[in-house]
Parts: C-alpha cells; sequence; structure tokens
C-alpha cells in the first residue's frame, strides 16, 4: 500500500518544489541567510505534507482491502466503520452491503443444508424400516424353507423304511411262496414215491 500513498505524496512534493523554485526565482537578488533556513524548513514541511496527505488518502483503501481479504478468507463478520462522505465512504457502505448479502446467503445455505440433511434422515430411516422388515421376511422365509426341507427329508426317511419293509414282506412273501411250492413239490414227490 505504500506505493498509493507515494503516487499521492510525490505530485503533492514535485508541486511544492515548483513553487519553491518559482518564488526563489523571482526574489533571486533579495536571498539572504535567514531565507535559506525558512526554505529548508518549508521543503521538509512540503515532503511531511505530501506523504501525511498519501497516508491519510490510502489509508481508507487500505481498510477496505483488508476487509476484501477477511471476506475472501471467510470472515463474513468483517465490516467496514469508515464514515467518509466520499467515494471510499460508499465503498466502505457497498463492501458492508456484499458482506451483508454474503453472510444471508451463507445462513441460508446452511439452513438448506440442515433441511436437506433432516430430509435424507428422514428417508433414510425409513428405507432402513424397510430394509430390516424385508430382512425379517428373508429370515422367516429361510426359516419356513429349513422347517419344510426337514418335514421332507423326515418324510422321505419314513416312506423308504416302508417301501423297505414292504420289500421285505414282499420277499418273505416270494420266499414263503416259493418254500410253500417246493414243500408241496417235495410232498407231491413223496406220494409219488
Amino acid at each position: 500500500m505504500a506505493r498509493l500513498s507515494l503516487k499521492i505524496a510525490y505530485p503533492i512534493i514535485i508541486a511544492g518544489l515548483f513553487i519553491i523554485v518559482s518564488f526563489i526565482a523571482v526574489n533571486y537578488e533579495n536571498l539572504n541567510g535567514g531565507f535559506y533556513f525558512i526554505l529548508v524548513l518549508l521543503i521538509i514541511y512540503i515532503f511531511l505534507f505530501g506523504f501525511a496527505i498519501g497516508q491519510n488518502l490510502s489509508y481508507p483503501v487500505k481498510k477496505l482491502l483488508k476487509i476484501a481479504d477477511n471476506l475472501i478468507r471467510g470472515d463474513l463478520k468483517s465490516r467496514s466503520y469508515l464514515e467518509n462522505k466520499d467515494e471510499i465512504g460508499e465503498l466502505a457502505m457497498i463492501f458492508n452491503r456484499l458482506a451483508d448479502a454474503l453472510e444471508e446467503s451463507r445462513y441460508e445455505n446452511e439452513k438448506m443444508e440442515r433441511s436437506v440433511d433432516m430430509k435424507v434422515k428422514a428417508k433414510t430411516q425409513a428405507l432402513e424400516e424397510t430394509i430390516d422388515a424385508l430382512e425379517q421376511k428373508v429370515k422367516n422365509r429361510t426359516f419356513e424353507l429349513q422347517k419344510m426341507e426337514h418335514e421332507l427329508e423326515r418324510m422321505r426317511g419314513a416312506r423308504s423304511v416302508r417301501a423297505e419293509g414292504g420289500a421285505i414282506k414282499n420277499n418273505k412273501k416270494e420266499n414263503n411262496g416259493r418254500e410253500s411250492a417246493k414243500e408241496q413239490d417235495d410232498k407231491k414227490e413223496n406220494i409219488v414215491i
């Protein structure tokens, strides 16, 4: 920001030196030692006045730049309290309105995010409940299928036992039938002999 101060101070200093040189040129014959002392004081005063004016005019701009930097970094509470009635004061008021608008926008965004988060949580909870219910149904169906499978295997086991029992009875009957046919043949042979 020193550049702005110098840009303001240099023209003031140069104009002051020009006026002094012009005054010296006009009264060159009447110069004495006291005049040179006043001339040195006047030159020092012009330099100090030029730099003071440069600092005074650049100070509000420096403050506005600092506020703009704070806004860029996310500090939306940063405000300018310059009470100048010139263009710099108007610029400070515009910066304040801009900061207010940014702060309000951020508040609205946060409010919207909270609203969306609540809606998402509600939908997520409903989906989680649906998923839990479906998982429970799957577990119940799996249990029923396992029970039916066990019952089916038990029935198959009973059927095979019955089938084996029936086969044994049939084998006994066949064997008995063969034996009785054999016995009858033997009896016939005995009678025939």
